[in-house]
């Protein structure tokens, strides 16, 4: 077993092709999570007789949620109100959804700043089709000491607002996510042992 933990850990399948998913999914890989909208419909039409379950994990632009919304299981990566006019408008049901964080500010990475979240969290309650389950963030690259407290704090901002999810981790910082909590964890290139 690749990981034995209590978590959902989800393939980030950027890495691979619709067949080395397939492979992967025969081996007991059940979650895959796709950063363009547009591989993920490929990829949708491609394993569609497989009972996969989708996340989507990178920025989405407003206008392709029309195009995969209904399609996923899970958005990480709400982030703005945009955004959720968008979902709100085209969601046929109900759509789980992780707020998108950024608490290391730092300006190449989408996410509301922890300034904003109150606020952020007041405006989302009005959407009837944003089924708000957890927060998500990205920790700082190649500075796991910054990554751990950011995932700590996002730990303790799932406490304070009552929600149950904590969408954070990937390979190089996954173990620090699961000291803090991490219910879900975005994992890429460590699938490729189950390929060899």
């Amino acid at each position: 077993m690749l990981f034995d933990i209590n978590a959902t850990v989800i393939c980030a399948s950027k890495y691979f092709d619709s067949n080395q998913m397939r492979t992967l999914y025969e081996k007991g890989v059940f979650h895959f999570g796709e950063n363009r909208a547009q591989d993920l419909i490929k990829k949708l039409k491609d394993l569609n007789d497989l009972n996969i379950t989708w996340h989507f994990i990178g920025h989405l632009q407003s206008n392709k949620v029309k195009d995969i919304i209904n399609q996923i299981d899970y958005l990480h990566t709400l982030d703005r109100i945009s955004l959720a006019d968008s979902i709100q408008k085209h969601a046929i049901k109900p759509i789980k959804c992780f707020i998108q964080v950024n608490l290391t500010e730092e300006d190449q990475k989408s996410g509301v700043l922890l300034s904003n979240l109150s606020q952020f969290l007041l405006e989302i309650k009005k959407y009837d089709k944003i089924e708000l389950i957890g927060f998500m963030t990205i920790g700082k690259d190649e500075d796991l000491l910054v990554t751990e407290q950011v995932f700590h704090q996002l730990d303790e901002l799932a406490t304070t607002y009552k929600l149950p999810y904590r969408s954070m981790g990937m390979t190089n910082d996954y173990e620090l996510a699961i000291k803090h909590h991490a219910t879900h964890f975005r994992i890429g290139r460590k699938f490729l042992e189950l390929l060899e």
